[in-house]
């Protein structure tokens, strides 16, 4: 039963990704993963993210806060920012428990901004969605979604410098499959990179991964009676991301081609393919990877790759891999690998940020595992945000990131009284140092009596007995001491 579970679920966070309208026949859903524990908090009993244990307290790790969207098995889906002690510092819950990913913080316009695909996934993968962005006081400032009549992917959505927005889509396309033994009418998810102006959502870019990458470069391998099929289209290559290149072209991961491409920006042309069946370098010892995700260049050339290595396993345990790619000879050699301490084998996900002061940050994909590692490998930071289940059964995050932040949410500090104590929370604000209790008898003219120093998401004030007033509230301060909110009045 677990066996059959599992392989549900992957079909869910691997198979047929794309965006397009639902299949009319579609095989039964799977059972939703029973949700872990979640925090809960009285100032803000709307808000359930996922418990977070500190298995490695962070020591020496680079500044900022942790980025990540926690979905499937969880009381709550949503992007999420904690802090290096696992006290979350912004949560933002989603309608649907599948419907986030690839959470982080970019730039648009010059100013920083929170990014993430949001939409509802189908019982095969297939989902409608599109893509936001948040200013620094969490308000929504853009809604993204492709053109030319195509509907946003989960995998990649990457600003540029011009104001604009790489993506990934999914897009069925009828193929003659009868040379992989499939219908000669069949269907494939044609994977699609399109570059699209954010202002104007004019399409400045658009390429098709069919057919200058063929089906039969593919490694997936679906139960013949599926392939190709209207409720399966044949999800031959998978792109799950995309990378700009110093010289203005694309690199492209197709995970279930075991290959990542160097596309030319300006003619589509795809110019090399490292991996796969067709690979123009031949790969030194320990290169070759499988089922990968999260394909970037380096500044100083490098190219780094979220090994999978499953699903199905062809691999011991995942690696994140350091790539050097020599044009001339046509060779790729392995600079360094990364792994987790558990040896973890993640069947689907994740990604390996490398920061710029040379540590790596890891968000294990499957397993719901983060950490952060110096360049030797050392595990500077880890936590766990799961309940103990397997990949597909358990919570999980596409993505995770670390990132310098500073939010100022617009609404005031939530509070609520019991047991003799005032609650407060300000949910993605970042300045906050201490809480000042307020006091009186009028409540529109409160008076200062107490200073607590903030700690974790939710402070508990004890009402002091010789505070007599009426109604109570807290003012937020910053490290100046000075005001930067005040909340409701509430009566004691």
């Amino acid at each position: 039963m677990r066996r059959a579970l599992l392989a549900l679920a992957l079909a869910i966070a691997c198979t047929a990704c794309g965006e397009e309208a639902r299949p009319k026949t579609a095989p039964k859903a799977p059972p939703q993963p029973k949700p872990g524990p979640s925090q809960h908090f009285r100032s803000r009993p709307d808000l359930r993210p996922p418990v977070v244990q500190i298995r490695t307290p962070a020591k020496g790790t680079a500044a900022g806060y942790v980025f990540l969207a926690p979905k499937m098995a969880v009381a709550q889906a949503g992007p999420m920012i904690m802090d290096d002690r696992g006290h979350l510092v912004w949560f933002h819950p989603l309608k649907f428990t599948k419907g986030v990913t690839d959470f982080r913080a970019q730039r648009y316009r010059g100013k920083a901004v929170l990014t993430w695909w949001r939409g509802r996934l189908s019982n095969v993968g297939v989902g409608d969605g599109w893509y936001v962005i948040y200013d620094t006081s969490y308000r929504p400032i853009a809604e993204v979604r492709p053109g030319n009549g195509l509907v946003g992917d989960v995998h990649e959505f990457l600003l540029t410098s011009r104001d604009t927005a790489l993506m990934t889509i999914y897009h069925r396309k009828h193929v003659d499959l009868t040379s992989i033994g499939g219908p000669k009418g069949g269907l494939i998810w044609d994977g699609i990179v399109q570059e699209v102006d954010i202002p104007t959502g004019r399409v400045l870019f658009e390429w098709h991964s069919y057919p200058a990458i063929g089906v039969t470069e593919s490694y997936s391998k679906p139960p013949k009676k599926q392939l190709g099929t209207k409720a399966f289209p044949y999800d031959y290559i998978h792109i799950n991301s995309i990378a700009e290149e110093p010289s203005g072209n694309l690199l492209i991961s197709g995970r279930n081609t075991h290959a990542v491409y160097e596309v030319n920006r300006r003619t589509g042309k795809v110019l090399w393919r490292l991996g796969g069946k067709k690979s123009d370098y031949r790969l030194g010892p320990g290169v070759k990877f499988a089922w990968q995700h999260d394909a970037r260049r380096r500044p100083d050339g490098t190219i780094t790759i979220f090994d999978n290595g499953a699903a199905p396993p062809v691999e011991k345990f995942t690696r994140v891999l350091v790539l050097r790619i020599d044009q001339r000879q046509k060779r790729a050699t392995l600079v360094r690998s990364y792994r987790h301490p558990k040896r973890l084998l993640s069947p689907f996900e994740g990604n390996a940020q490398f920061l710029p002061n040379g540590h790596v940050f890891v968000g294990w994909g499957g397993w719901p595992y983060i950490s952060e590692l110096d360049r030797n490998g050392r595990v500077l930071f880890d936590a766990y945000f799961g309940h103990g289940k397997k990949p597909g059964e358990d919570a999980d995050t596409y993505r995770a990131y670390r990132f310098a932040w500073r939010g100022h949410p617009t609404d005031a500090p939530a509070v609520a009284v019991a047991n003799g104590k005032i609650y407060v929370s300000w949910n993605g604000a970042t300045d906050v140092a201490k809480w000042q209790l307020l006091s009186g008898d009028d409540k529109n003219n409160l008076r200062p009596v107490a200073r607590v120093a903030k700690s974790g998401f939710e402070s508990a004030i004890l009402i002091p007995l010789s505070v007599h007033g009426r109604y109570v509230g807290v003012q937020a301060l910053d490290r100046k001491g000075e005001g930067i909110g005040v909340s409701r009045a509430v009566k004691r």
